[in-house]
């Protein structure tokens, strides 16, 4: 899939997907632009599991683990533990509809 895009609509990537950069409003003046992911998984991908659907969703937040701490305190069912890469931390929870949300906190704090 990543190819046919690239091929197609020249949406060169990386291994993970493709990146949009873009400015937020009111932060115009930040270090990094803002981005935006795209990324297609294998259609035998397991990575959205436990949920059933065959994407998921990517927020930006703040202070993933205190995020975290509130969201367990609240019910709500959180998927894995906190994982660290050099551009960010990210976390997994699942809403009421079944859907895994993956919650990434920028290592800059913007993303």
């Amino acid at each position: 899939m990543k190819e046919w895009y690239a091929t197609h609509l020249g949406m060169k990537g990386d291994e993970y997907g493709f990146s949009f950069q873009w400015k937020e409003v009111g932060k115009e003046d930040a270090k990094e632009p803002a981005v935006t992911a795209w990324s297609p998984f294998d259609e035998k991908t397991k990575y959205f599991e436990p949920g059933d659907k065959p994407y998921m969703f990517n927020y930006r937040v703040e202070n993933l683990v205190e995020l975290l701490k509130v969201l367990k305190e609240e019910g709500v069912q959180i998927v894995g533990e906190v994982q660290e890469y050099p551009y960010g931390k990210f976390g997994w929870i699942m809403d009421p509809d079944g859907n895994k949300i993956e919650l990434w906190e920028p290592k800059d704090g913007g993303g």
